[in-house]
């Protein structure tokens, strides 16, 4: 039997990425995209497949597309409906549209063409209507639209001109004078309406995805949530309203100025509708909770009492009583079942991490991943849980991976905190090894049993290091005081957390004290070059910023600057002490420890100016530095011969300072 080998970068990209299932009605099939990247040709491919619950080999759906993804199936079984760009009965498409396609194969038929294109959709319960979101004109009719999309694509001019508050997002400028619009589309004829035409009414601009709408079981009422506020903001306090699909008129169904409501969910009877209330009037970090509305418009929330934050998509069980739905717990994420009743929260489905879930006549797959293994597919059969795919096993099986542990450390103000651990291949504790700290970003996310695709810490792990993930205060999913007790003083707990982590890890004896090193992306990007301005030279050989926050009054520049003030304390106009104490620019003349710098152009969470900026502080100071920038990047690297050069560019630095590998 030949040896395994390490699991690398190009291990990693030559694996299929499973996204989300949808179920037929019946529950006997699971459709999802599985996408697959090509590191020679530097592209991806999705198509769709089937997933027997029943048993059997899985089955590739589609094969012309190259983009083929947000698979649901119809109502009535007949039809799987997904999104694509295709060339069709000599058309191209310039947005993507939406396709159908029967389950037993064939070819996939382009539904309608919609001039500015179909993003999120649902299928309307007698599965021959869709609804779907499109950003239009506002103050074009829809028979207008596509001349308008001409005229704006054929203009001159290339400057983005706005006085929105939300002008762009993530990676790309919210469309210049466009809204997104709820629409209805015939499935038979392909004729679409807009719902909202000639009006004010619009969904969420930032991200208006199917989760912002629900279709009532009779189809005669769209719910959907709606920022209420005259000028539009990412941080803007949502309400709930709901559309009739044949009068088009628009009623308010919850406003509250103290609340921001998300995500509704009508239950099988119609009678309620699920959705996520967060109390914002509280404080802006503030969990989602479950919340249920009835038809006299008395609302409740239900899992007040239980410290998690609960996730959309919701889920009605078949009986009305529960609710499914994914949250964070430990660092750790279950599918769970939350009765209305006796308002208790159970675990269905144990993480590990489950990503996405669908569930039909008593059937539930699950979309769940963990350290040791990408994404896969699972249906809950009684207590048991059983594979219902294989697309990743046998390439799995050539590379070794190491072991992963979680320890409880003693952190800020003696609060118990957890650190995971992932051991290289064929660990040895009779060994000195290397140490990298991966801190994690947000900084109100978590690190947990789960794989990543761009910070994986297999591929770390086979390099040679142990490798630490520390949950340090501000993480989700240890309750809301342990979230929100960083506020205002930002770098102080969660720098002691990560080094608590490392005295730790200086007790071990299998560990090189003088081969430690620090890396994180965003916040983590935050924390290491906090660390090089804070920590005593020499604790730590050297460290990776990967799209860092570095100063905090430039980083106005960033799509979710309305949060800054919130976070910090003040705005930097107000206190501008306040806000320099927390930002690492403001420690430079400290700055010793040799860094990595990455960062990419197109990243408006964190704009590459703050990379750039750090950079040249430390060329200015003297300290070993090298910048690796990527043009067509954003806060993530997502494109194969960039993730390569990443891995490699990140792997080098640290061997120029750290000699990998276990020593005697």
């Amino acid at each position: 039997m030949s040896k395994a080998k390490a699991f690398d970068v190009d291990a990693l990209w030559a694996l299929d990425r499973i996204g989300e299932p949808s179920l037929s009605p019946d529950g006997a099939q699971a459709v999802a995209g599985v996408t697959r990247h090509s590191m020679a040709n530097n592209k991806a491919q999705s198509s769709l497949w089937l997933f027997s619950t029943l048993g059997g080999a899985p089955r590739r759906l589609t094969e012309a597309g190259e983009k083929d993804g947000n698979p649901q199936w119809s109502p009535r079984g007949d039809l799987i409906a997904f999104t694509a760009k295709r060339e069709q009965a000599g058309i191209k498409d310039d947005e993507a549209q939406l396709y159908v396609i029967a389950p037993d194969g064939g070819e996939a038929r382009r539904v309608g063409s919609v001039p500015t294109g179909v993003e999120a959709f649902k299928w309307f319960p007698d599965g021959r209507r869709i609804a779907f979101v499109s950003w239009v004109w506002p103050d074009r009719k829809a028979a207008a639209q596509a001349e308008a999309l001409k005229d704006f694509k054929a203009r001159k001019e290339t400057a983005y001109v706005t006085d929105e508050a939300l002008y762009r997002f993530w990676d790309h400028h919210i469309p210049m004078g466009r809204v997104p619009h709820l629409h209805v589309m015939d499935v038979a004829t392909g004729k679409a309406r807009d719902l909202f035409e000639g009006t004010a009414w619009e969904l969420n601009r930032a991200e208006p995805d199917a989760n912002t709408f629900d279709i009532a079981p009779d189809g005669r009422r769209i719910a959907f949530a709606f920022d209420p506020g005259a000028e539009k903001k990412l941080d803007g306090r949502f309400a709930l309203a709901e559309v009739d699909v044949r009068t088009r008129r628009v009623d308010t169904l919850l406003q509250d100025a103290d609340w921001h409501f998300a995500a509704p969910r009508y239950s099988h009877s119609g009678a309620h509708l699920a959705f996520l209330a967060s109390h914002q009037a509280l404080g802006h970090n503030q969990p989602d909770r479950l919340a249920v509305l009835d038809q006299r418009g008395h609302w409740a929330v239900f899992s007040g009492d239980w410290d998690h934050e609960v996730a959309a998509p919701l889920h009605w069980a078949e009986d009305d009583q529960h609710v499914l739905f994914a949250a964070e717990d430990r660092g750790r994420r279950h599918l769970w079942q939350f009765a209305l009743g006796d308002r208790q929260a159970d675990i269905v489905f144990e993480g590990g991490h489950v990503g996405s879930f669908a569930q039909a006549s008593g059937f539930t797959v699950v979309n769940h991943d963990g350290m040791q293994f990408p994404p896969r597919l699972s249906v809950l059969d009684g207590e048991a849980v059983r594979r219902i795919e294989a697309l990743n096993d046998e390439r799995l099986a050539a590379h070794a991976f190491g072991r992963h542990e979680e320890v409880t450390i003693t952190g800020a103000r003696g609060d118990a905190v957890q650190m995971w651990l992932t051991y290289p291949p064929g660990f040895d504790a009779k060994k000195k090894h290397a140490v990298m700290h991966v801190i994690h970003g947000g900084p109100h996310t978590a690190f947990g049993d789960s794989w990543h695709w761009r910070w994986n810490h297999q591929a770390f792990a086979a390099q040679g290091y142990v490798v630490a993930c520390v949950n340090y205060h501000g993480s989700s999913s240890f309750g809301h005081e342990f979230l929100d007790c960083i506020t205002g003083r930002w770098g102080e707990y969660e720098l002691q957390d990560v080094e608590a982590g490392t005295d730790w890890l200086l007790k071990q004896r299998w560990v090189d004290g003088k081969r430690i090193v620090a890396t994180g992306g965003s916040y983590g990007g935050y924390m290491v070059a906090w660390m090089n301005g804070h920590v005593a030279p020499g604790r730590y050989q050297a460290y990776v910023c990967h799209a860092g926050c570095y100063d905090w009054q430039a980083m106005y520049a960033d799509d979710a600057y309305s949060w800054h003030r919130k976070e910090l304390g003040a705005a930097y106009w107000d206190d501008p002490q306040k806000v320099a104490a927390q930002s690492p620019h403001a420690f430079a003349r400290h700055f010793t420890t040799p860094t990595l710098v990455m960062h990419g152009a197109l990243d408006y969470r964190v704009p590459d100016a703050q990379g750039l900026a750090y950079y040249n502080t430390l060329k200015s100071l003297g300290v070993p530095s090298r910048l690796v920038w990527f043009p067509d990047e954003n806060h993530w690297i997502l494109k194969p011969h960039n993730s390569r050069l990443w891995y490699g560019e990140f792997f080098a630095w640290l061997d120029k300072h750290v000699v990998k590998g276990p020593a005697r």
